[in-house]
């Protein structure tokens, strides 16, 4: 079979009539640009902030708060400042009228605003512990999160304006998505290795403790004599001298180290924003005069199945929290290496990369709803089960890794189906209303992510918090490492099940939203006819 053949069947497309496969592929690779710029602000920049710049350390505050809560409302309150963005950005996209069309043009206007603000995130001049430092990072980050929604949001409604055939335009979406998956998976996978290779990370084993002291006795006892303490006084100072010298050395390799990830991943990703800008086409537009932000805002409450869609992803914020910033806490300082993050991330990638591919399958064999609902209570079960087996032994670590795997098909499912399910909402808010709000109703999907990641971040920055880290010295309690593994865990079993509960409301079928089309069309023919 030909290539052109397989890529035909792949997104189920009709040689010379609509929607072509290279333009599918464009978009898809606009996506896995796209993901690049997201995911190293989405994990790192917390990372960043805890750990290059010391917020993190014990004794730093920000106002009345400590440095690392203070992180964490950051992380929160800009994301959701962004997440209600979306719609406003939305109707701005159903407003728009271009030689171009409504979304493309955006992936072309906001490429380079995106990458300086980006870059301008990890800038290695930044000072740490600095309460100018925090304010200054703080108005970047929440400049960079208006440009990533001004290009986002017309990025996934353009699925919409390249086709209207459902089965099309879902396995546009599948690949898309699974470019986007690899995209995010290539940085989360890359970066920790690099940066746990870089920075000579000091060990903190009782191991190494004693042979430290036992390296330097005589420094110990010197110390001991002049300050008039105990020798088990002297080598506890000793020891925090030398773990606390090692973690500013790694902070500041670590501020040089993410601002060179970002540097060239912007540099890979900019030109794939206008690969995909030049390649793809609208077809799906509308022509009357453009709606305006109050009439848009009533359309929404109009689709109560997108609104149920919303409510799902918002409950669900919390899912996957062990593979963002809690998890990346979780390997730097509990298992001591960083690198593991990587194997982390990696374990989810064949659950997901099979459920991917099922989507269609499941999708006409169970319905998107039901597909979507079974494997979420899924995962919840799974983390469940993670929560009470524990970490804390070899075979308790396999079985972990066992649950990360099967983890990956809630993950591999949720970042399909939820856009063709938006999708779907955009075809009923038509048929309901006669208007296609393609802006306003992806502006919700964005909403969506950024809610996740906003609660992702929130949850693992409060979980380091909570489990007493200090990022200048490295220390974790056991106690610590038991409260980190808890608030992770079960956070991200509470939100699987939660996020299943406000689907069971959700009644768009295969077979209702075909109907819904057939109507649509049929509408259109007759008021051609009525001209």
């Amino acid at each position: 079979m030909k290539i052109d053949q397989m890529l035909h069947k792949l997104f189920g497309t009709t040689p010379g009539k609509g929607v072509q496969p290279k333009e599918a592929i464009a978009y898809s690779v606009a996506g896995f640009g796209q993901n690049f710029i997201c995911t190293i602000i989405g994990s790192y920049l917390t990372i960043f902030l805890t750990d290059a710049l010391l917020f993190g350390a014990d004794g730093v505050m920000i106002g009345t708060i400590s440095g690392s809560m203070a992180v964490a409302w950051l992380m929160l309150g800009c994301r959701i400042f962004d997440a209600l963005n979306d719609p406003i950005m939305g109707s701005i996209v159903d407003r728009t009228r271009t030689k171009w069309g409504k979304c493309r043009p955006y992936l072309k206007w906001m490429a380079f605003p995106i990458a300086f603000m980006t870059i301008a995130c990890f800038l290695p001049v930044f000072d740490a512990k600095s309460k100018t430092t925090f304010i200054i990072i703080s108005v970047i980050y929440v400049l960079w999160s208006v440009v990533y929604t001004v290009a986002d949001v017309p990025y996934w409604g353009l699925s919409t304006c390249m086709t209207n055939d459902t089965v099309v335009r879902g396995n546009i979406l599948t690949v898309a998505r699974l470019a986007c998956t690899l995209g995010a998976g290539i940085v989360t996978v890359f970066v920790p290795i690099i940066t746990n290779g870089i920075t000579s990370k000091y060990k903190y084993a009782s191991g190494d403790i004693a042979l430290i002291i036992k390296d330097k006795a005589a420094a110990v006892a010197a110390v001991a004599a002049e300050k008039g303490i105990s020798l088990d006084k002297a080598a506890e100072s000793f020891v925090g001298t030398v773990k606390a010298g090692q973690e500013v050395t790694n902070a500041d390799t670590l501020k040089w180290v993410y601002f060179i990830c970002a540097v060239v991943l912007v540099a890979v990703a900019v030109p794939m924003f206008f690969y995909g800008f030049k390649n793809t086409k609208e077809r799906f537009t509308a022509t009357d005069n453009p709606p305006s932000l109050g009439h848009n805002l009533k359309l929404l409450f109009k689709n109560k199945q997108l609104l149920l869609i919303v409510l799902s992803g918002i409950l669900g914020g919390a899912r996957m929290v062990y593979t963002y910033t809690g998890g990346l806490y979780f390997a730097k300082y509990v298992l001591q290496n960083e690198g593991i993050y990587s194997l982390i991330t990696l374990l989810v990638v064949p659950g997901g990369l099979v459920a991917s591919l099922l989507v269609p399958w499941m999708s006409k064999k169970f319905t998107k709803k039901w597909s979507y609902v079974v494997v979420h209570l899924f995962g919840g079960v799974v983390m469940t089960v993670m929560y009470f087996v524990g970490y804390d032994a070899p075979w308790k670590l396999v079985v972990s890794a066992v649950g990360l795997v099967l983890l990956g098909i809630p993950q591999g499912v949720n970042n399909i189906i939820t856009y063709a399910m938006i999708g779907d909402t955009v075809d009923y808010l038509e048929w309901k209303t006669g208007e296609r709000g393609e802006g306003i109703c992806f502006a919700m999907q964005t909403l969506i992510n950024k809610i996740g990641m906003a609660v992702g971040a929130f949850i693992g920055v409060i979980s380091f918090t909570a489990a007493g880290i200090n990022s200048e010295t490295g220390f974790i309690s056991a106690e610590g490492c038991k409260t980190l593994w808890n608030m992770l865990i079960l956070s991200g079993a509470i939100s699987m099940f939660g996020c299943a509960i406000p689907m069971f409301f959700y009644n768009i079928t295969e077979k209702k939203q075909a109907q819904m089309v057939a109507e649509i069309e049929a509408r259109k023919e007759k008021a051609v006819k009525n001209i």
